[in-house]
């Protein structure tokens, strides 16, 4: 008679445990690349939303007007910048419409909120009407501090425009600096047309 031969329940089980082994240190490399695919997405998302930010706000002010605007407590300054601590919008100003004509010639307005949004404020035009409340727009969420400053004729940094009644219209530049949750600080300057 012939034996037959067989593996032996060693065999069986080593092999099995190899087998367990390498299909747990698979589903490790497969979690890892997973985890740093999600991250990779979230920062590319977060850095689409911050350069669409600063793009925004590049045109609008770009496009500052150098003209005063009426409202219901009497005239206002093409350009208001006010520390961020107060209700009112920490930067407001008048804008030219763009010349590809999709927009029209109004007031706007940029400020943080308690939620870490960054809100753009929008009248309906240059002149405020009694009670007219801009419209609200978040652009930019997940931010911990929203800086202005603006330089002056002197070229010094000043937090607040206009200082005096006899500075221009709207300053030389003004400088963003843009603190967000994750920690990174951003600091751009935007040379404006007085």
């Amino acid at each position: 008679m012939k034996r037959t031969r067989g593996f032996t329940l060693i065999e069986v089980m080593t092999a099995l445990l190899i087998l367990s082994l390498l299909a747990l240190m698979s589903y490790r490399g497969l979690s890892a690349v997973l985890d740093a695919r999600e991250h990779v997405k979230y920062e590319t998302d977060k850095w689409r939303r911050v350069a669409a930010f600063f793009a925004r706000f590049e045109r609008d002010v770009e496009l500052a007007a150098p003209r005063s605007v009426r409202t219901a407590d009497g005239p206002a300054p093409a350009w208001r910048g006010v520390p961020a601590a107060t209700a009112t919008a920490s930067l407001e100003f008048s804008r030219f419409a763009s010349t590809e004509g999709i927009d029209t010639a109004r007031r706007i307005g940029y400020q943080l909120n308690d939620k870490n949004e960054i809100e753009l404020w929008l009248w309906p035009g240059l002149d405020v009407a009694p009670n007219m409340l801009p419209a609200r727009y978040p652009v930019l969420a997940g931010v911990k501090t929203f800086e202005l400053q603006y330089l002056d004729p002197s070229l010094a940094w000043v937090d607040a425009w206009p200082v005096s009644p006899t500075d221009l219209p709207i300053p030389r530049a003004v400088r963003l600096r843009v603190v967000l949750a994750s920690n990174e600080e951003i600091v751009r300057i935007f040379v404006l047309r007085s």
